[in-house]
């Protein structure tokens, strides 16, 4: 995991060609303060295992481009030569190294002068051995690419190479990229297809010809900007935006008339056709017949029967009557997300636990962010499935109201059923215990991480993963399984690198209240558009927020329901087999995600309803009364989509 950004100047940029609305030709944007060491300084939250920056100069002489990394010549001595037109390409890179063997500092520059900062994992496309390291690999495949520069295919008929294009269309995992190839003096840069890495972009504007890409912004945008500005939702909130999932190239050549370097912005679509039509997400089977529904409702209730009866039980059946009622997709399921934690858990240099001398039985290489609900009980317990059982597994648990939250009750709950199902684990509930009232510079600091989101809903959220992510508090003093919140607290701060989230499983599983309205309303057609609309803005509502809200701890953020295998499984399903909402909460919602609990004997959980972070953590309701007097007085104002003011006393 990685920070990353560039800056360019001197480049004369056209946007007119991208397919969505920019802010470059007539759009005003406030100038958001900031300095190299500002960058810097918020890049290396994400990577605090190295840091490094290169420059490159591209010259414009006669119609011809040259290009170095600087050698220590003056930039001005170069402006200054008769018809000689200079561009700067600042890179920076700040690494936390998960992957190899030897250490990797970024931007990493070839014999070919092309340059890479890479934010990714790759879990599939291509075959990496187990001590390679991703970045590594990207920059050699990428630089035995097509540079012709005309090619938009995966593969270049003319020159029989793989294009840009098709490696990075090729990728399984979450990435965010900026590569130079050098020899067709194009720039490349944009993110995977559902967002899972940040990076954010400010578009040229006849304000600021600055073009910059960043993993984060370095600073909080309401600490500029003017109060009526902050108050209307405008200023420096549209300095950044969230790069559209894509791949872009941005080819650079001289003016003809003028000299002047001049370059056209282009978005390109993926080339891999099974990933477009993950991104489509269009489904074959939408609408039940009769006899599909009368069929799915006889299995509910045979499994329910059978649930029943095993949880009465002092151990639960795992090969017994309860698989046995369970319809065959959720076997599948299961499969698939196992197969999808694995991927993210293993094969990794953070599990050289010797290296930085920590006794392997104290080494704690994965966490889970852990509400004790349906989806993180899940996680948990493939994990506890895939991971050496040498290793103890940290739960982080954020709580703004002590032991009463509801999320601390059910992190509480599901500690015990976890003992239950797997009680050869070491299972460690950290306790993270906030005020809000307490967290003045906090707050401020998470405005920025979590900008260009600029609602009280997204700080909310914001503040909460945070916190979480951070992995700073309590562990109890007894190792059993009760619920006595009398038990002596240790501090503790979890040291994991790797965090599992359950992003995602909302979105593919109608896990929002929203699914139900849109299914009261327009059926299962309603219902499916619903789904595929939060799946399609996912990456601007939720994983970039997020991602920059978790990695600014120098931890990495991994999702197992958003992995591309188990996206296609999902799709493949009837919709009525992935959820049911004619039948109650907690049973018809997110059903096969709660058929897949009961096939990992988590029949407690198995029933939970939903409940946003927000909401369970109980920041919702501190943030109602510190800002708008009241959860009444809030929910008449329509707390959750009022825009951050800078008078607020969160900041």
């Amino acid at each position: 995991m990685c920070g990353i950004a560039l800056i360019v100047s001197g480049i004369r940029i056209d946007t007119s060609w991208l397919p969505f609305d920019s802010t470059s030709s007539t759009r005003k944007t406030e100038k958001l303060l900031f300095s190299l060491d500002d960058l810097k300084a918020a890049l290396r939250r994400r990577g605090p295992d190295s840091e490094c920056a290169k420059k490159l100069i591209l010259q414009s002489e006669e119609n011809l481009i040259s290009s170095f990394t600087d050698d220590g010549v003056s930039s001005s001595e170069r402006d200054n030569a008769d018809g000689i037109h200079t561009a700067k390409l600042h890179f920076f890179g700040a690494t936390l190294q998960l992957r190899g063997i030897n250490p990797l500092i970024q931007p990493l520059v070839d014999a070919s002068g092309n340059v890479l900062v890479y934010n990714g994992e790759i879990f599939g496309g291509f075959d990496l051995e187990s001590d390679c390291n991703d970045t590594e690999f990207l920059m050699r495949t990428l630089g035995e690419c097509c540079s012709c520069g005309s090619c938009s295919a995966g593969y270049c008929v003319e020159c029989g190479k793989n294009t840009v294009l098709g490696v990075l269309s090729a990728i399984k995992g979450p990435w965010a990229i900026i590569y130079w190839q050098d020899s067709s003096r194009t720039l490349w840069f944009g993110r995977d297809g559902f967002g899972r890495r940040s990076l954010l972009v400010h578009w040229p504007t006849e304000d600021d010809s600055t073009f910059l890409l960043s993993s984060v912004s370095p600073v909080s945008p309401v600490q500029f900007a003017p109060e009526d500005e902050t108050r209307n939702g405008i200023g420096c909130f549209s300095y950044w935006e969230e790069l559209p999932c894509g791949i872009y190239n941005l080819h650079v050549d001289v003016s003809k008339p003028s000299g002047y370097l001049v370059a056209e912005v282009k978005m390109h679509g993926y080339v891999n056709s099974m990933l477009t039509e993950l991104i489509k997400w269009d489904r074959i089977s939408v609408e039940p017949s009769s006899e599909d529904l009368k069929t799915c409702c006889h299995k509910l209730s045979r499994g329910q029967r059978s649930i029943h009866l095993a949880s009465s039980e002092s151990v639960p059946n795992e090969t017994g009557s309860v698989q046995y009622a369970i319809p065959v997709p959720a076997h599948s399921l299961l499969d698939a997300l196992k197969e999808s934690v694995l991927r993210r858990t293993s094969l990794y240099n953070v599990y050289q636990a010797v290296t930085s001398g920590i006794r392997q039985e104290e080494f704690v290489p994965v966490a889970i962010l852990f509400s004790g609900g349906l989806d993180s009980m899940i996680l948990a317990a493939l994990l506890d499935k895939c991971l050496d059982p040498n290793y103890e597994i940290d739960l982080l648990n954020v709580s703004f109201d002590g032991h009463l939250a509801p999320d601390r009750q059910s992190a509480k709950a599901g500690l015990n059923e976890l003992r239950r199902v797997a009680p050869s684990r070491k299972w460690r509930l950290v306790e993270i215990d906030a005020d809000l009232s307490d967290l003045v510079f906090e707050t401020s600091h998470v405005v920025s991480l979590i900008n260009p989101a600029n609602t009280y809903m997204d700080l909310n959220i914001g503040i909460a993963l945070w916190l979480a992510s951070g992995g700073n508090g309590w562990v109890s003093d007894a190792n059993i399984s009760d619920n006595d919140n009398n038990h002596v607290r240790i501090k503790y701060k979890s040291n994991a690198k790797i965090l599992l989230v359950g992003s995602g499983a909302d979105e593919q599983c109608a896990g929002y209240g929203r699914h139900r309205t849109s299914y009261r309303r327009g059926s299962w057609l309603g219902l499916h558009e619903e789904m595929r609309l939060d799946m399609q803005r996912i990456w601007r509502r939720n994983l970039g927020r997020d991602d920059r809200c978790i990695a600014d701890n120098g931890k990495e953020a991994r999702f197992p329901f958003l992995d591309e295998d188990v996206i296609r499984l999902l799709l493949n399903m009837p919709l009525w087999e992935v959820a049911n909402l004619d039948q109650p909460i907690g049973i018809g919602d997110k059903k096969i995600l709660r058929e897949v609990a009961k096939l990992l004997g988590l029949y407690e959980a198995a029933v939970l309803p939903k409940r946003a972070i927000q909401f369970g953590s109980r920041i919702a309701r501190e943030s109602n009364r510190k800002n708008f007097g009241s959860n009444r007085a809030a929910n008449q104002a329509s707390a959750g989509s009022v825009r951050i003011n800078r008078k607020s006393s969160f900041c």
